[in-house]
């Protein structure tokens, strides 16, 4: 079983941490447009063989969904998921259908270094504080919004709270990070949210991971500037696979903004 991860406040962490992303659909890598399952394209067929060329690039963490498991509200792809913990040596953050503490710990046992709760966290906010309490350092709270609200069920549907709410929510629960995601901006390479993923990192004391849109280096550098200091990282995934982001470029700009990537995490 991999160690647990290091806290963002960890002297030998990056400044930010980036996280290339594998989405898992039907057991292959794909990427969604604004989180429709109809709107997937598939950039690789072997989940296993895309997590090694990230390896291999240079990237310190990996970012896993399952995304038929948050629909069903269970894992779907365990197979592909055994064959990237197989395949790799990468700390694994992975979210998607973790409904129970069962699920949970098993993905914890099989290797995954932190698993994240999303719709859960909503629904059962009680398992999202057991589960830290049992696991700290290794649970990762995902707010996915919708014009601001919180989607849940794979982004199926809108709950009325905020996602200041939501985090707040979980302040004193030994949550190790949230990863907040711009559903409007996900896969449409647009640029990440920075104003509200901003207002989500000031509004509480859990690190901030910021997902949805990240398109080119520019959006890279701009999580660089002064004022994004208390983000503890970014979720890459299109950006990556059509090309936009250089991997070489885009973690030596980060290199020489705050050291090397040590695989510190958020």
């Amino acid at each position: 079983m991999r160690a647990p991860a290091f806290r963002h406040t960890d002297p030998a962490s990056p400044r930010v941490i980036l996280y290339p992303a594998i989405d898992l659909k039907e057991g292959r890598c794909v990427r969604l447009v604004q989180g429709d399952m109809a709107q997937a394209k598939v950039f690789n067929d072997d989940p296993a063989a895309q997590a090694e060329a990230f390896e291999m690039q240079g990237f310190s963490w990996l970012h896993v969904v399952d995304l038929d498991g948050a629909f069903a509200g269970a894992p779907r792809n365990a197979s592909a998921v055994d064959a990237i913990l197989a395949r790799v040596k990468l700390p694994v953050q992975l979210g998607g259908g973790v409904r129970e503490m069962r699920t949970l710990e098993g993905w914890l046992e099989k290797g995954v270094s932190r698993v994240i709760i999303g719709t859960a966290a909503v629904r059962d906010p009680a398992f999202v504080r057991e589960a830290a309490r049992r696991h700290p350092g290794r649970i990762a709270v995902g707010i996915d919004a919708k014009d601001g609200r919180v989607a849940v069920e794979g982004w199926a549907q809108t709950s009325s709270m905020t996602a200041e709410e939501l985090g707040r929510r979980f302040e004193d629960a030994g949550v190790a990070a949230i990863i907040y995601t711009d559903i409007a901006r996900d896969g449409i390479l647009k640029g990440l949210n920075i104003e509200m993923t901003l207002g989500l990192a000031s509004a509480v004391s859990i690190p901030v991971i910021a997902s949805g849109g990240l398109a080119s280096m520019a959006d890279v550098e701009r999580l660089l500037e002064p004022d994004c200091a208390v983000l503890a990282g970014a979720i890459t995934g299109r950006a990556l696979y059509d090309g936009r982001i250089d991997p070489k470029e885009a973690l030596a700009a980060i290199a020489r903004a705050g050291g090397r990537d040590k695989g510190g995490v958020a």
